[in-house]
């Protein structure tokens, strides 16, 4: 082969090399992201990591966190257009994308705007702009005439095209550290963690030997234990985790995605109880509220709060639960 053509060849396999080989983030990869969504018509904040802006707008800062977030491309955290439009940049890159209102927030559907039953909804909330559960669906109530209410079943933002600014901060590189990032993300909590290799032992099947049955015989399953490491994520359980409703009703997807993505065996919770914790709960009521773990009155108060949980509510289901049983 003339020196010429090994040259051609030498370019062609570089060529190939480098097709194979993107450049930037691709899916999979995790990333901090700055960013800030509005709706492109009134430019009404949706989303925000930056304190400032949500301090411009008046929201809540005590409500939640604002810090860059942790995304992994490809799994749907962030809209597909977004993630799009990211993958192939680096750190410092900024970007400014317009999502239709049909891949935001949907559109809006007349069909979705009912009228039901003012009864279904609590007497607290029979007022216009009140946020309701009405058979297990999310609504905001429109008008009440009489026994009648008018309720929009819409997402409130269905209808709105949004513009999403955002800047790439960084990247998660460390096992934990994404670990972190990902529960931040799922539930908005800063939870104790950490990883670790077991070793725990399990039952496995053997496989028989054929040359001990004898002809037309079944084997019959046999087990040996075996030791196997496991990687394993420990989370330390809070009162604001244990009563969060997404986490109670959630839990189960959010640990599994959170292996896939962590290449980790399982998932353990680990509460602990000191010794100052539920000493006095047999004695009723007042005993468990002031005990919990070792939490305070105000610490309780505080986690029925943050998990959006009515203290009232829980005591008198309790209190119903023991004339029950005591009739």
């Amino acid at each position: 082969m003339s020196d010429e053509a090994e040259a051609d060849e030498a370019d062609t396999e570089a060529e190939e090399e480098t097709e194979a080989e993107p450049e930037g983030f691709q899916n999979g990869d995790f990333i901090e992201l700055d960013y800030t969504a509005r709706t492109v018509e009134d430019e009404m904040l949706v989303d925000t990591t930056h304190k400032e802006v949500a301090e411009e707008e008046g929201v809540d800062d005590d409500e939640r966190s604002f810090e860059p977030r942790t995304i992994v491309l490809g799994e749907g955290f962030i809209f597909d257009g977004v993630e799009e439009d990211i993958v192939g940049k680096e750190v410092g890159d900024t970007g400014s994308v317009q999502i239709a209102a049909a891949e935001a927030f949907g559109e809006f559907d007349e069909d979705q705007v009912r009228t039901v039953s003012a009864n279904k909804i609590g007497e607290d909330d029979r007022y216009p702009g009140a946020q309701v559960q009405v058979d297990g669906e999310q609504g905001r109530v429109e008008t009440i005439v009489g026994g009648r209410a008018r309720v929009d079943f819409n997402h409130p933002l269905a209808g709105e095209d949004v513009e999403y600014e955002y800047e790439i901060v960084g990247t998660v590189d460390d096992q934990l550290d994404r670990a972190q990032g990902l529960f931040q993300m799922y539930l908005d909590m800063d939870l104790e963690m950490w990883v670790q290799t077991d070793t725990v032992e399990e039952e496995q099947l053997v496989q028989p030997d054929e040359d001990d049955l004898e002809e037309g015989e079944e084997p019959e399953p046999e087990t040996e234990t075996v030791e196997e490491e496991k990687e394993t994520l420990y989370i330390e359980a809070t009162p604001q985790l244990t009563m969060n409703q997404q986490w109670m009703f959630q839990k189960q997807q959010i640990a599994q995605q959170v292996m896939d993505l962590l290449d980790i065996d399982r998932v353990i919770i680990q509460e602990t109880i000191d010794g100052s914790g539920m000493g006095g709960m047999m004695g009723g009521m007042g005993g468990m509220m002031g005990g919990m773990g070792g939490a305070g009155e105000e610490d309780i108060e505080e986690a029925l709060e943050d998990a959006d949980v009515d203290a009232d509510e829980i005591v008198e289901e309790i209190e119903g639960a023991a004339d029950e049983a005591n009739e």
